[in-house]
């Protein structure tokens, strides 16, 4: 059962990067720093600015709500990542104080963006559709067109973790049909990433909307959770905690993989580690 506190932080800054360095060397692809707020973390600079080299075909992301962008910009720029993602659910402190209970100001937020835009190549923004938003959609995607950021527009996903925000939730048609109205260019994608998404191209820059009437990726041992029917993303990532627990699934903690016993020996780590995700996959776990 979740019992909603957090677990002991248990992995190091040092724990991050061999076990990223293993997974990478066995054919890990893309890498997602993610939270909670990474930028939080006390562990955020000595894991980002100590990334293990890769190739052209190997990405790193931070996924960041851009408050702490420009504060930390100086060590963020000597940073390996090769992207970094802002979540904009908000376009005015109204909507921001009335989704994030903060009492930040979105002049912040958007500084944040600019503060990315001066460091990396890549940055892009996702924006979760809720009804306290709504009205401030089509905004939010000008804000991205202007600047030529690619934008994903998200349903709400109905999990533990946001249960607070159920009533929120509203579809993302609404969007889609606007997109219709700026460009023929759409394509859909239903496999392989959990929720099927809709990709617009708008004068060249990518607007993805997960759009969940497009049903979700599964494997096999989704076919008997008892909790598919609260599932909405579908399988699409492999999450590590601090506590060194490795979950195929968001919403199945007993399925999760425990990697502290191999971090003397990181080496180990992948096989173990694939031979987890085959089991999953295959609905043996």
């Amino acid at each position: 059962m979740r019992t909603g506190r957090p677990r002991a932080r248990e992995l190091t800054a040092d724990d991050y990067v061999n076990v990223l360095r293993e997974l990478i060397g066995a054919g890990l692809k893309r890498v997602y720093f993610t939270g909670g707020e990474p930028l939080t973390s006390k562990l955020a600079q000595p894991v980002l600015t100590q990334l293990p080299d890769h190739g052209p075909d190997v990405s790193y992301t931070l996924i960041t709500n851009g408050l702490l962008v420009r504060t930390h910009q100086d060590w963020l720029a000597t940073t390996g990542l090769d992207k970094v993602k802002v979540s904009l659910h908000y376009f005015s402190d109204d909507s921001f104080r009335a989704i994030a209970q903060t009492r930040s100001s979105i002049v912040t937020v958007l500084d944040g963006i600019e503060a990315a835009r001066e460091m990396f190549e890549r940055v892009e923004l996702n924006t979760l559709i809720q009804r306290e938003n709504e009205h401030e959609l089509r905004d939010i995607l000008t804000f991205a067109l202007d600047r030529r950021m690619p934008i994903q527009f998200i349903e709400l996903v109905d999990t533990d973790f946001n249960a607070d925000r159920k009533s929120s939730a509203v579809g993302a048609q609404s969007i889609v049909d606007y997109l219709r109205t700026l460009t023929s260019q759409e394509e859909i994608e239903v496999s392989g990433v959990g929720q099927g998404r809709r990709i617009f191209r708008v004068d060249g820059v990518e607007i993805d909307v997960i759009h969940r009437e497009l049903g979700r990726h599964r494997v096999g041992q989704c076919g008997t959770c008892p909790l598919r029917a609260k599932c909405i993303e579908g399988f699409w990532a492999l999450r590590l905690d601090h506590s060194g627990g490795l979950q195929p699934c968001l919403l199945r903690e007993d399925l999760r993989m425990d990697i502290l016993p191999m971090l003397a020996e990181p080496e180990r780590i992948p096989a173990a580690v694939a031979q987890h995700v085959s089991a999953f996959t295959e609905g043996v776990l």
